[in-house]
């Protein structure tokens, strides 16, 4: 029997994309043995692990105000903090473990001080989904089992290498794609772009390794901070998605 192994990127906002994505595959019967996640794709992995169905993970997030449990704390560390944002994740899913998910998750952090990837698939769950979810600069890293840790993407956006020795086809769900354009000269909206180029860039080896790559082109006339429009993403993540599926003809 085929192994299916499911595989989120971080993005912020446009992550809500995954959602409709993860939709448009469930409806066409195929079923996760295993899900890899960071940031945004953590977040949504777990809740999907626990047994919420995209449905209900939709209606969490256009009922959740994200920026409520988003508290000012003025430091070196970070402008923001989201430990608050704890609150939800222990509340959705109680027993706060690994454990407890219906589906293995692996969650992957970068440890800021070392610069390296640190994954997590036991234990404590909440923490380092939030520390996946930590942008350096905007929020304060979280300090857990000793390192301070920050937004997986920074290290590894796409990954599959955290469960590629454990599935024998991989769906990779990657929400930052880049369309040749003519840039703004803004250079906040130059900064932007480069970084989203470099972030590519560092995750092209994990885009190549997939089986079957979901990149909606739509998402990129979104922001990571976009949640007030969490329906309009979660419908390009589906419809992209149930689109892909009949033109390629999908069979696993």
């Amino acid at each position: 029997m085929t192994k299916i192994a499911l595989v989120l990127s971080g993005g912020g906002a446009r992550g809500i994309s995954h959602i409709g994505a993860i939709k448009a595959l469930m409806e066409q019967g195929i079923k996760f043995d295993i899900i890899s996640g960071t940031s945004a794709g953590a977040f949504i992995g777990a809740l999907l692990a626990y047994g919420y169905s995209p449905e209900e993970i939709l209606s969490i997030f256009l009922k959740t105000r994200f920026s409520g449990y988003l508290r000012f704390g003025f430091s070196f560390g970070g402008l923001l903090r989201i430990d608050k944002a704890e609150e939800i994740l222990k509340k959705l899913i109680p027993e706060n473990t690994f454990e407890a998910l219906k589906i293995p998750l692996v969650v992957t952090t970068t440890d800021i001080h070392a610069g390296t990837e640190v994954r997590f698939r036991t234990g404590e769950l909440a923490k380092p989904v939030l520390a996946s979810c930590c942008l350096p600069g905007l929020f304060k890293p979280i300090y857990f089992e000793g390192k301070d840790l920050v937004d997986g993407a920074i290290s590894q956006n796409l990954p599959v290498g955290a469960i590629e020795k454990e599935a024998d086809f991989i769906i990779g769900v990657h929400c930052n794609p880049i369309i040749i354009q003519k840039s703004s000269r803004h250079m906040h909206a130059i900064t932007y772009r480069s970084f989203r180029l470099a972030m590519r860039g560092k995750a092209k080896a994990s885009l190549d390794r997939c089986d079957l790559l979901i990149e909606a082109p739509g998402l990129c006339d979104f922001n990571i901070f976009d949640f007030t429009k969490t329906q309009q993403l979660f419908d390009i993540g589906y419809n992209y998605t149930k689109e892909l599926l009949v033109r390629n003809e999908v069979k696993i």
